[in-house]
C-alpha cells in the first residue's frame, strides 16, 4: 500500500459568509464525476445520510444537493467514544446546457448519492420541405 492510499481524508466544511443560523455543521460531500457518451455521472458521499434526508433541487442550471443526518439514537447503549461528527452536507453544481435537465435521476445507496445527469441527443439531420404560399 502506497502513502498516497494511507491518507486520512478530513471532511470539509462549508465556508459560509455571515453568522450561522443553526448551530450545525455542514460539510461539503466529496464528489467523483466521470462522462459517458450518453451521460455525466456524479458520486457524492454522505455517508449517515439516510435516502429520505437527501434533497435536490434545479434551479436556474444550479444542481443543489443536500443531505441531512439523522441523529444515531442506540437504546441501551452508552458512547464512550464519538468521532463521527453530527451534520448537514450542502453542495452545488453548474448544470452545462448539454445536459436533459428534465431527465437527471438519482439514487441513494450506503452512504453514496448517484447523480445521472443524461445528455441533450443530438439534433438529427433533416430535410425541411418549403411551402409556398
Amino acid at each position: 500500500m502506497t502513502e498516497k492510499e494511507m491518507q486520512i481524508q478530513q471532511k470539509q466544511e462549508v465556508q459560509q459568509a455571515g453568522e450561522p443560523t443553526k448551530p450545525e455543521k455542514q460539510y461539503v460531500p466529496a464528489v467523483d464525476i466521470f462522462e459517458t457518451a450518453e451521460a455525466v455521472n456524479v458520486l457524492a458521499e454522505m455517508p449517515g445520510v439516510a435516502k429520505e434526508g437527501v434533497e435536490i433541487e434545479l434551479e436556474n442550471e444550479t444542481l443543489t444537493i443536500r443531505g441531512v443526518m439523522a441523529p444515531v439514537v442506540c437504546e441501551g447503549e452508552t458512547v464512550l467514544l464519538q468521532e463521527f461528527q453530527p451534520g448537514s452536507y450542502l453542495r452545488k453544481f453548474t448544470v452545462a446546457e448539454t445536459i436533459d435537465q428534465e431527465k437527471i435521476q438519482a439514487t441513494m445507496a450506503d452512504g453514496v448519492l448517484t447523480l445521472v445527469l443524461p445528455k441533450l441527443a443530438p439534433a438529427k439531420p433533416r430535410r425541411i420541405e418549403v411551402r409556398g404560399s
